[in-house]
């Protein structure tokens, strides 16, 4: 086999980061052919004056160093600033048909959008279209539909405060709440799971915190890929001596050791900092047994401190004075079976009874979590148990203790505060009625899976993008690939071209926007706009780069021109808003109280902290406390039935994200911290179960997904990798397999797709 072309396998013993993160991007930069001129870039990403990380959600710190941009990072940025170029001339020589057989990373690689293209049916092509005379295909489109309801509006965790709200007051007025959006995917048992518990939808932490924690506990997250700056902290905190847990059924080897490139000692010498001091692993799906078995194991661990006339293990002044049916919820731990938790968790007795004792330890605790947690059928209430746990010993609401949902894209927290919301309260609607003068909908709109069902039963007729690659987001690829192709409009707002571009409607337009590192220029004068990270922070970005193209439009302008288009501007003036963001947030501020003097609080460097009432210990529940939830462990789930089918041979298979890439954007071949190397077709599995099941690793498999409703989902020719994860679990990359996710395998009370929870079985294919 030649390694370099076909890839290989090889164990990585480094710790992560160090100098091969560094040497990854020196090669990001080449090979996106970015200029030199335009290295300065970096030196300006997470930077008070600058523009903020187009990739995740972490927050930047106020007193930034010269060094605030990780690996993941400068790929993200080197897609934005790339010389590579999609012009018009590259449509004329490439049907959508020819694209379609190329790879997503093929694809992602040929460089920015440069000219508004429409779709001809005829040649197969994109051809230009003029600006106007895509919002006016736009606008007649959305005016000829019998109810505005029969169009749906998605929305990409990238897109600013300032196109997020105008967009939802555009998409209102015109009549509908669909918003579909990326938060649907991932963190909406979060959004959902938390206002039952603590009032509301947010993390309770800032970065300060961090500072301040002895303890920490990391559930079904990666950050050393998905949030590299993160990493940073953990190392200090780290060293400072606090107790790090890793709750994950892989061992990632971010949590194991790491080198920070921002420390030069620490480079030269070749050192680097133990992170996890323990590592659990539980089963897929196990994380809620596993976190009730902790609350059941604190309430007998504080009888017997206090029948020994010791001090208890749970704050009950805390719960007496913030809490409602504490009693209901211990009464339920007390009579829950440690068989059936230890079953369900897949963890051992031993270990639960060490992660308890981390827990019991600790007096200031940081729980974390990323879509480990979030991706399964009982993510809302694994979030709740994870509430009540925190609730149990007082760790919400104070300094150095706290929940902290890490998301994932730059603003998908954000674009949820502005009202990219299907299920949009009362109180909110009534805002916009009272400053806006219109008669907002009131029905619940479709999220992301309700769209997909919606397209293909024929209720949505038109469907628009801002941002994002949504049909390889989405679950049943080519369920979603058929709803989209049923529409009579697919609209795309990009940066660069992905395959939600080539799956189109029977008209299709193609819109090329500014990225958050160029500058944005509306009647000569420079504007920023502003996102929200995952503990509430808001600033400023203002881009540095020259646009890639000259025929670009920023996202709040596409959003004013649509909307001047298709409502004319007797209520709003879209087009002056569109040219002034200081407007729009001027707006803003009117709408919703938390964002009072909003132009002159984020001009302040580093920007201001949105209040989160349950931080100081102020519950918006319905009682005024905050609420315990008591819930039984399910054993009556797809899983737990497939598993009745097939016995031993079933399997439960997560979709995860290699290093090489962020969310459904490929930068390249490798997984380097898991070992792989120019493969993205491999499957992650125990050697135990290769054995049981007559495999062999090196072998190749077909993926079958196992499901209530019959239908055959296949994901073919995967390479087998022996890996430690826990017996009957599999692990592969997305997209390549969300054709294996069943439309409506959804989270109770959520909606986001089962994608760590997919029960498959293996079937041995061809060498």
């Amino acid at each position: 086999m030649n390694k370099k072309s076909e890839g290989h396998i090889a164990p990585y013993t480094r710790p992560a980061a160090g100098w091969d993160a560094l040497k990854q991007v020196a090669i990001n930069l080449v090979r996106e052919r970015v200029a030199g001129s335009n290295y300065k870039t970096l030196f300006k990403q997470n930077q008070p004056d600058g523009f903020d990380c187009p990739g995740c959600a972490w927050p930047d710190r106020e007193h930034a160093s010269t060094f605030e941009f990780c690996e993941n990072g400068v790929k993200a940025v080197a897609a934005e600033a790339t010389s590579k170029r999609v012009t018009p001339d590259f449509f004329a020589r490439h049907t959508v048909t020819e694209l379609l057989r190329q790879s997503d990373y093929a694809l992602e690689q040929h460089g920015r959008l440069t000219d508004p293209l429409v779709y001809d049916p005829a040649s197969d092509t994109y051809r230009p279209i003029a600006w106007d005379e895509a919002f006016a295909l736009m606008a007649r489109h959305l005016r000829a539909l019998p109810d505005p309801n029969q169009a749906t509006f998605y929305t990409s965790g990238r897109t600013s405060n300032e196109a997020a709200f105008l967009f939802q007051l555009f998409v209102r007025m015109l009549g509908t709440n669909n918003f579909p959006d990326c938060s649907n995917m991932c963190h909406e048992p979060t959004s959902r799971g938390l206002p039952g518990t603590v009032g509301t939808g947010k993390g309770t932490v800032t970065l300060d915190d961090f500072e301040h924690a002895d303890t920490l506990l990391i559930f079904g997250q990666n950050p050393a890929t998905n949030h590299p700056r993160m990493m940073n902290e953990l190392r200090d905190c780290a060293r400072r001596g606090a107790a790090i847990v890793s709750i994950n059924p892989l061992r990632e080897r971010g949590l194991e050791r790491f080198t920070s490139p921002a420390h030069a000692l620490e480079m030269l010498t070749g050192a680097s900092t133990t992170i996890s001091t323990l590592f659990i692993q539980p089963r897929l799906g196990g994380d809620f047994a596993l976190i009730k078995a902790m609350a059941k194991r604190l309430v007998e661990r504080d009888d017997a401190a206090r029948a020994a006339g010791q001090p208890g293990l749970l704050d009950r002044e805390f719960i007496a004075r913030h809490t409602l049916d504490y009693a209901a919820f211990e009464a339920d731990l007390r009579t829950e079976s440690w068989d059936l938790l230890l079953a369900e968790s897949g963890v051992p007795r031993a270990q639960i009874e060490q992660l308890t004792e981390v827990y019991a330890r600790g007096k200031n605790v940081i729980s974390t979590w990323g879509m480990g947690l979030t991706q399964h059928k009982g993510a809302v209430k694994t979030i709740q148990m994870l509430s009540n746990l925190m609730m149990m010993r007082g760790q919400i609401g104070r300094p150095g203790a706290g929940l902290c949902p890490v998301r994932g894209h730059s603003n998908v927290q954000g674009d949820r505060t502005m009202g990219i919301e299907d299920k949009p309260s009362q109180a909110f609607l009534d805002r916009l009625q009272q400053v806006f003068h219109f008669a907002p909908p009131r029905a619940h709109g479709l999220d992301t899976v309700d769209s997909i069902q919606a397209m293909l039963d024929g209720r949505v007729q038109v469907f628009i993008a801002m941002g994002g690659n949504f049909a390889m987001a989405t679950p049943d690829t080519p369920l979603t690939f058929e709803a989209l192709r049923r529409c009579a409009l697919t609209v795309h707002v990009a940066t660069k071209l992905n395959r939600s571009h080539l799956v189109t409607g029977r008209a299709a337009l193609l819109l090329p926007t500014l990225g958050r590192t160029e500058i944005d220029l509306q009647h000569g004068v420079a504007q920023g706009v502003t996102v929200e990270d995952s503990m509430s922070m808001v600033h400023l970005s203002y881009g540095i780069n020259q646009p890639a193209s000259a025929s670009l439009l920023s996202e709040p302008m596409i959003v004013a021109r649509l909307a001047h288009a298709t409502l004319g501007s007797d209520k709003v003036d879209w087009l002056r808003l569109g040219g002034d963001y200081a407007a729009i947030r001027e707006l803003i501020e009117r709408v919703f109280d938390d964002f009072h003097d909003f132009n002159a609080r984020v001009a302040h460097p580093g920007g201001f902290h949105l209040r989160v009432a349950s931080r100081e210990r102020e519950w918006r529940t319905a009682s005024g406390r905050a609420q315990f939830v008591p819930h039984a462990v399910d054993t009556d789930t797809p899983i737990h039935r497939a598993r009745a089918r097939h016995g031993a041979r079933l399997m439960v298979l997560m979709t995860m994200r290699a290093h090489d890439q962020y969310n459904t954007t490929i930068y390249g071949l490798d997984d380097r911290y898991r070992g792989v190397y120019g493969l993205r077709r491999v499957v992650f599995i125990n050697p135990a179960d290769l054995a049981m099941l007559g495999l062999r690793a090196g072998g190749h498999v077909d993926i079958v997904s196992v499901w209530d409703d019959q239908v055959t989902r296949r994901a073919g020719r995967f390479l087998l990798v022996e890996y430690d994860i826990p017996r009957g679990c599999l692990g592969a990359y997305f997209p390549e397999t969300n054709d294996l996710v069943p439309l409506h395998s959804t989270a109770d009370g959520a909606g986001t797709p089962t994608s760590k929870s997919i029960p498959v079985l293996l079937e041995p294919c061809g060498e």
